[in-house]
């Protein structure tokens, strides 16, 4: 059950980063300037922040099993329409409608992990539904690149098809049946309204780098989305009836030590994978396909942290794994901010910084999900994923603007950048440090 809920956001993984590669292509395709194609990979994103808040209610509304199986039969139709696409404007409506599928599988599917398994192996479970994720920043640029070149931008969104009609039969055989849904529950409109435009907002606002900070825009754009947020936990708190996302779960010490790993985490590691790419493109001049042959050992040392880490962390709590997982992936960043290494170095440190992303990721969720009471289950999963989404956004809005604030060498550029992404990473470990230990 774990590989079939894991394999469809692997798909949605590969897809993300494959577009990438396409966008120059679509531009000549479609006859339009990079920035309007841009929001193919922008306004997925996007369509992703708006829909991820919601993943809570409707997988309790109407079950998980069924919101998880109708999302991937979203991103599936969404994915083929993108292929079919005869204009800009027309692979931007599909692709937002691919957004929503893709939005709503990767928390409805740690939904059903964390209700289908009992505390004493919810760690080793998310573990193991978080290792297959961890390959798709490998192959999409590795599958863009040669779809790309041999058979054109419109193969990456068919490539999703054959898997993903093979996930959905097997996925309704093997996953649980839905038990009873809260249909007495009203949705929370005010919050939808307040909540996902602020989300939205956040993450456009973030990606709105120029030169050495945000444009205008988006600042504007950040200053309104934290309003919207602020907004919304105001009316969260004051809301009789469960809202998108429950701000009270926060009270309790191992959501909220969990929930602050997930943000600081997402901030501090994830988004330095976006530093990787671009420092093997400029500083060491590899092409796409390099590029992704270059990332493997990070994504074989994420899977086999990920399979270390959940039986440990079952046996000796999240405190320690998720802590020891931080130390990994700091120590292998040191060695690309100090210059020229050998190239099998570099891949050594790679290995050992996805054994340390590993570590963190799937302890990290089951702890939030071990936090709460079974009927919780979902509104976690929307809070917690929202979180790392938005660390993610904000680290990665750092990192950019560090790497074009500065007037120096290359080398130079990447070396401070990636001393920035270390100490970032050392902040990861307060949080960490904060979780409750493990009961005897």
């Amino acid at each position: 059950m774990g590989l079939v809920l894991g394999s469809a956001p692997v798909l949605a993984g590969i897809d993300a980063t494959a577009v990438g590669i396409a966008l120059g292509d679509m531009a000549a395709g479609f006859q339009a300037s990079l920035a309007d194609v841009q929001w193919v990979a922008t306004g997925y994103l996007l369509g992703i922040a708006l829909v991820m808040p919601v993943s809570g209610w409707v997988s309790e509304r109407f079950g998980a099993r069924r919101t998880w199986l109708a999302a991937v039969g979203l991103f599936t139709l969404g994915s083929v329409l993108c292929g079919l696409a005869w204009s800009l404007p027309s692979l931007l409506a599909f692709r937002t409608l691919q957004a929503v599928g893709g939005g709503l599988m990767n928390p409805v599917g740690q939904i059903i992990v964390a209700k289908a398994a009992g505390p004493a192996v919810i760690g080793r479970l998310m573990s193991l539904l978080s290792a297959p994720v961890t390959f798709a920043p490998v192959l999409g640029p590795i599958l863009g690149g040669v779809l790309v070149e041999n058979a054109g931008w419109r193969w990456i969104f068919f490539l999703n098809l054959p898997i993903c009609l093979v996930a959905l039969p097997l996925a309704a055989r093997l996953v649980p049946a839905d038990g009873d849904t809260r249909r007495g529950d009203r949705f929370d409109v005010l919050g939808l309204a307040l909540l996902s435009p602020g989300l939205a907002a956040v993450v456009y606002g973030l990606t709105a780098v120029d030169g050495g900070g945000l444009s205008p825009a988006g600042t504007t754009a950040l200053a309104a989305g934290a309003a919207l947020i602020g907004w919304y936990v105001l009316h969260a708190l004051r809301k009789k009836t469960p809202p998108l996302i429950d701000v009270r779960l926060f009270a309790r010490r191992g959501f909220a030590v969990a929930a602050a790993t997930s943000f600081v985490a997402g901030a501090s590691l994830y988004s330095s994978m976006v530093l990787l790419p671009l420092y093997y493109q400029q500083i060491h001049h590899a092409d796409d396909l390099q590029v992704g042959l270059l990332l493997v050992p990070q994504a074989l040392g994420a899977a086999a942290g990920a399979l270390v880490a959940g039986t440990q962390a079952d046996r000796r709590g999240f405190r320690v794994v998720v802590t020891a997982g931080i130390v990994l992936a700091l120590a292998g960043t040191v060695p690309f901010a100090l210059g020229a290494l050998p190239g099998w170095l570099l891949s050594l440190a790679l290995f050992v910084r996805g054994a340390g992303l590993g570590a963190v990721m799937g302890p990290t969720m089951g702890a939030a999900y071990a936090s709460v009471e079974t009927d919780q289950t979902a509104r976690a999963a929307s809070a917690v994923n929202v979180l790392n989404r938005i660390g993610g956004s904000v680290g990665t809005a750092v990192l950019t603007m560090v790497l074009l604030g500065q007037d120096t060498a290359p080398e130079a550029a990447y070396g401070t950048t990636f001393w920035w992404a270390i100490a970032l990473s050392a902040v990861a470990i307060v949080p960490a440090l904060l979780f409750p230990r493990p009961r005897r």
